[in-house]
C-alpha cells in the first residue's frame, strides 16, 4: 500500500492506493501545533477503522504547502510506518516542464495537480484548486506548466468581510436561492458565491487567450470545488481526489 499525504493550510487530504485503485481516503483538519505521535495516533487510528494497519504501508508520499509541519509528519511517517517519506519538491521526477521563472518557487501542490490533470485528460488544460488560496495552473498541449494564477479563496474573502466590518456577520458558504438578497445573509451568500464564480471564469476566459491550441478541460479541485463549480461556466469537469491521483503518479516516477 502507498500512503500520501496533500497537506494544505487548511486540511490535510490522505489515501491509501493499493496498486493503482484508491482504497481510502480521509480529510483532517491541518494543526500545525500536531506532535508527531499525535498525528501518529490519529492516522492509526483511520487504518484501524478501515481496517487497514499503518505496518503493510510500502511507502509515504507527501506534498506540503506548510513547511512547519513538515518535521512531524515526517517523524511520525519513520515512527509509525517505518518509512523516509518522499517529498514533492526541488530534485524528484515529475515528468514536466516547469515553465516559470523560477520553478524552485512553485508549490508542491500545484505541480501535483498539474501532473494529474495532464496524464488523465491530456492538454491543453486549466485546473483550479479551491483551497485555502484559489490557484489556476495551465499546462500546454505537449505537458509544459505554463504558468498561473494565486487569487485569495472563498473562505478568505468570507473571513475577512465579517472580520473587517462593524455590522455583517460570518455567514455558511452556500448557494442562495436567488441573486437578488432578501435579508443580509442571503446577500453575503450571492455576493461571495456568484461573485467569486463569475472571477473564476473571467480569469479562466483570459488564460485560454494566453494557452496555444484549444483548451480541452478545465477541471476543478480541492474542498470546495463542488459549491464553486457549479455556478461557473467555464469549468467542465470537478476531480476532488485530483491532487492524490497526482501523488501516485510522482511516486511511480520516483521509486
Amino acid at each position: 500500500m502507498i500512503l500520501v499525504f496533500d497537506v494544505g493550510n487548511t486540511n490535510i487530504v490522505l489515501g491509501v492506493y493499493k496498486g493503482k485503485e484508491l482504497i481510502k481516503f480521509w480529510r483532517v483538519s491541518t494543526d500545525k501545533n500536531k506532535t508527531s505521535d499525535e498525528y501518529g495516533v490519529l492516522i492509526n487510528e483511520l487504518f484501524r477503522y478501515s481496517g487497514l494497519d499503518l505496518l503493510d504501508v510500502e511507502a509515504v508520499v507527501i506534498s506540503s504547502v506548510v513547511p512547519s509541519l513538515m518535521y512531524s509528519l515526517q517523524a511520525m511517517t519513520i515512527k509509525y510506518c517505518d518509512k523516509e517519506p518522499l517529498i514533492v519538491g526541488p530534485g524528484i521526477k515529475t515528468g514536466m516542464n516547469i515553465m516559470i521563472n523560477n520553478p524552485k518557487e512553485l508549490g508542491a501542490d500545484r505541480i501535483v495537480n498539474a501532473i494529474s490533470a495532464y496524464e488523465k485528460y491530456g492538454g491543453p488544460i486549466i485546473v483550479v484548486d479551491f483551497g485555502t488560496a484559489t490557484t489556476f495552473c495551465a499546462i500546454t498541449k505537449n505537458g509544459n506548466y505554463q504558468g498561473g494564477v494565486i487569487t485569495p479563496g472563498i473562505k478568505i474573502s468570507s473571513d475577512a468581510l465579517s472580520q473587517r466590518t462593524a455590522k455583517l456577520p460570518k455567514v455558511e458558504l452556500t448557494t442562495p436561492k436567488s441573486v437578488i438578497g432578501k435579508n443580509t445573509v442571503a446577500s453575503i451568500q450571492s455576493g461571495l458565491v456568484y461573485g467569486y464564480a463569475g472571477s473564476v471564469d473571467s480569469i479562466v476566459s483570459r488564460m485560454k487567450g494566453e494557452i496555444e491550441g484549444e483548451v480541452k478541460e478545465v477541471v476543478a479541485t480541492g474542498g470546495l470545488a463542488t459549491l464553486i463549480a457549479s455556478e461557473t461556466e467555464t469549468i467542465t469537469k470537478v476531480d476532488k481526489l485530483l491532487t492524490l491521483e497526482g501523488l501516485r503518479l510522482i511516486y511511480e516516477r520516483n521509486k
